[in-house]
């Protein structure tokens, strides 16, 4: 558990909380580890469920599956972050997503139920722990907002070009890497792989921006082209 510890550290749920603290507080808030084979599922949507994990190792996504198993790609979570936070909280409430394991991976889980209730030792950093919890949810909260303003761009260089923009300030760099294959990004963006495909190539021949695989290079001295 040693270098789980490590990774907790990193967790915004854990933020301000010393690595002992967070060892002792671990069996108040019923914590268990579960492994994952790549493409497994780790949640099904319709699940209800009272815990919200923090992956330990690999990469989760969080995914729309309609009927006929079309499937947008809401989110990415990589090491030290969490997922289904918001659903935990509301127990009566089904998961409206599925959640699965992109690579393999290792998710640590966490009662909601203890963390919204006072354990009978009353542990001192208790308050802090659901100060971060809420912080997290508004974050996420935040992203869907983000992820709204690029998937409801009306074309799909448009939304590309929302969506590099964004990784660009983020990153704070014109040169950066994105978590997504193309398919992934196509789902996210909810384009077609090969419309997205064919609109790289072209803002690439335009002198627009460069690529290779998950990295991506913006030019800010070409004049952007009409989208």
């Amino acid at each position: 558990m040693k270098n789980d510890i490590t990774v907790l550290k990193t967790s915004p749920l854990f933020l301000g909380i010393k690595s002992e603290d967070i060892q002792k507080m671990l069996s108040c808030l019923q914590a268990k580890v579960k492994h994952y084979p790549k493409d497994s599922y780790i949640f099904h949507q319709g699940d209800n469920i009272q815990s919200l994990g923090i992956v330990l190792e690999g990469n989760v996504f969080i995914v729309q599956e309609d009927f006929w198993g079309n499937r947008n790609l809401i989110a990415s979570i990589k090491e030290g972050e969490m997922f289904a936070e918001s659903f935990a909280c509301l127990t009566d409430s089904a998961l409206n997503v599925s959640v699965w394991a992109q690579k393999e991976c290792s998710v640590l889980f966490l009662d909601v139920s203890c963390m919204l209730h006072m354990c009978s030792s009353v542990c001192r950093h208790h308050s802090l722990l659901l100060k971060n919890l809420l912080s997290s949810i508004a974050e996420k909260n935040l992203q869907m907002n983000e992820k709204l303003i690029h998937v409801t761009q009306r074309t799909t260089r448009a939304k590309l070009l929302s969506y590099l923009s964004k990784m660009a300030q983020q990153n704070n760099s014109n040169s950066f890497s994105v978590p997504f294959d193309r398919q992934q990004l196509a789902d996210y963006l909810s384009v077609e792989r090969s419309g997205l495909c064919i609109e790289l190539s072209k803002m690439k021949k335009e002198g627009l921006l460069d690529y290779h695989k998950h990295h991506f290079h913006l030019y800010k001295d070409i004049k952007k082209p009409e989208v």
